[in-house]
């Protein structure tokens, strides 16, 4: 990978001591200057209790679409990431990112979730609904050719989740709190729980708290689908390298 392959980085950088110095940069520079955050926040972990901080996104364009200039690389790049959550307007202590193009049509963006000031960065719940929604406005903005106008293109080729994302979404929207299919259920059952308790006699009331107990339960199992659909996005893009072996230099 050469400097000229970098086309977006965080804002930060810019007015960080490096001054300039980072223009000339090489790969291994560039990896040192991702995995930097775990050396200087040594006991900064996930919600999971682990340290698989290195999150990667990739945009393809479709192989009839125009080729694109720096410049709109570079706001493809930064309109992904402020779709992620990992560059926040005015936030002065996000994630570190880098944004590069190593093949041609295919834009990889690449961060530490581990925030300068050592905070752990959770990516949003609906953060597959974002991407999704800001790829659909870069097609619109940039004309490029939508998804659903090429049924035939494989898959993974455009702006669009992998399979794996594609599958956390599914459990994101099963666990979803106020509009998914177990909230609706949870919700009966502590319906008929009510209206159970406000009937005389001891059974009725008996029969109320096993059913409260078991919207209790479907409550624990939406936010253990909640953490699982978190965790398998997390997963995928990237596992944590090792303070000591640094493997991330061979990943860029």
């Amino acid at each position: 990978m050469s400097k000229r392959t970098v086309v977006a980085h965080w804002p930060g950088l810019d007015d960080s001591a490096f001054g300039d110095e980072h223009k000339t940069w090489s790969s291994i520079q560039w990896a040192t200057h991702l995995e930097d955050p775990y050396l200087e926040h040594l006991f900064a972990v996930s919600p999971n209790d682990d340290r698989r901080a290195i999150l990667h996104l990739d945009a393809r364009l479709h192989p009839d679409d125009r080729d694109l200039t720096g410049p709109e690389w570079a706001e493809v790049a930064h309109r992904l990431a402020r779709a992620a959550g990992i560059e926040l307007p005015g936030k002065k202590h996000g994630c570190r990112w880098i944004a590069l193009q190593a093949q041609p049509g295919r834009l990889d963006l690449i961060a530490n979730l581990i925030h300068l000031d050592g905070a752990w960065h959770a990516p949003p719940t609906d953060v597959l609904r974002r991407l999704a929604a800001e790829a659909r406005r870069i097609e619109e903005d940039l004309q490029l050719i939508p998804v659903r106008a090429t049924p035939s293109a494989r898959a993974g080729s455009r702006l669009a989740p992998t399979a794996s994302a594609q599958l956390a979404n599914v459990l994101a929207q099963i666990a979803d709190e106020p509009a998914g299919p177990l909230a609706a259920v949870r919700g009966l059952v502590e319906h008929v729980a009510h209206r159970i308790s406000s009937q005389p006699g001891a059974a009725g009331g008996d029969t109320a708290h096993r059913l409260e107990l078991i919207a209790r339960r479907l409550h624990t199992i939406q936010q253990d689908l909640d953490a699982t659909a978190g965790h398998l996005f997390q997963t995928r893009v990237g596992a944590a390298p090792s303070p000591v072996q640094r493997p991330a230099h061979r990943a860029l």
